[in-house]
């Protein structure tokens, strides 16, 4: 049986690793169309051999098939250090969804997913991986290894995350990226995932503790997640709606079609400071949809890890 039909008729988020294969399987077997044309299933067994280093390893049977250069890679080399961050405030959960199914993914669901896909990846490559999650206190962190073992226990805690019915509210995402920074004592490379919603914080503070992740070497990359349908089109039915901040409990009532020009202004205005501010600060910024597939996320982790390696 293949894992399509294992999770078929399942609760999504059943057997996350089993999910996260099936992910990262669709995404593999679709990298012909992709410029990773020949980085195929070998890479799990394999990495790319860079000029200057011995030839004794270079699978020369691959080369007679890719024509491109792999060396065979062993079991205990760990080449990178990769951390994740989680945001876990209130409005990751948004929007509410019954049940979530691929294609159908609310910010939570849809980082997390993106996560263990990640980390099925970083398991091909024998590499280290750590994460971090914070809402309204630092809530979990475990350190970079690359064990059986670790890999089960971080993704029991995503499982953990992923089927709670909502996040913490007025989450100071600056004070836990000090925090973090201050663990990550080796040079790795740092996934962060929030929508970058914060409540009674200047964009200084938050900028302060991006730049803080980048001490000791430490390649960042921000993953804005939002649901861009909903929070960047404000694609709402006319009528009177009542929306409620669900980190501060507010409440507003108002006409979607109303305030849908100026919203969207705003957020177009708030979304283009923050690419400007990651580019100050060479932070990679990338925008994410959470009603997209999973090929951004994957395609932009390959590009860095080979950049970073």
């Amino acid at each position: 049986m293949d894992i399509k039909n294992q999770l078929q008729g399942a609760k999504l988020f059943k057997n996350l690793e089993l999910l996260a294969k099936y992910v990262v399987e669709g995404f593999i077997n679709g990298m012909h169309k992709s410029p990773f044309h020949g980085f195929s299933s070998e890479f799990a067994e394999h990495k790319i051999y860079n000029n200057g280093e011995s030839t004794k390893h270079i699978d020369w049977k691959l080369f007679a098939r890719t024509d491109k250069l792999y060396t065979k890679r062993y079991e205990e080399e760990t080449n990178l250090r990769c951390h994740m961050i989680l945001d876990n405030s209130a409005s990751m959960y948004f929007p509410k969804l019954k049940q979530q199914q691929i294609g159908n993914l609310n910010k939570m669901g849809f980082s997390v997913l993106a996560i263990a896909a990640l980390m099925n990846l970083l398991k091909k490559q024998r590499d280290a991986v750590g994460l971090s999650i914070y809402g309204q206190g630092y809530n979990y962190y475990a350190p970079e290894k690359s064990s059986e073992r670790h890999m089960h226990m971080l993704l029991d805690q995503l499982n953990t995350v992923v089927n709670t019915i909502e996040g913490d509210r007025e989450t100071q995402t600056y004070v836990y990226l000090h925090q973090i920074a201050e663990k990550l004592h080796r040079r790795s490379l740092v996934f962060l995932f929030t929508d970058m919603l914060q409540i009674q914080v200047t964009q200084e503070k938050l900028f302060e503790g991006l730049r803080h992740l980048k001490y000791n070497k430490h390649d960042v990359v921000l993953f804005h997640v939002l649901n861009k349908k909903l929070e960047q089109q404000f694609d709402f039915e006319d009528g009177p709606k009542q929306f409620v901040d669900v980190e501060t409990g507010q409440k507003i009532d108002v006409y979607a079609e109303g305030v849908k020009e100026n919203y969207k202004k705003e957020i177009a205005a708030y979304t283009e400071a923050i690419k400007l501010k990651c580019m100050q600060y060479k932070i990679k910024y990338v925008a994410v949809d959470v009603d997209s597939d999973f090929a951004t996320v994957l395609n932009t982790f390959l590009v860095e890890r080979r950049n970073f390696v």
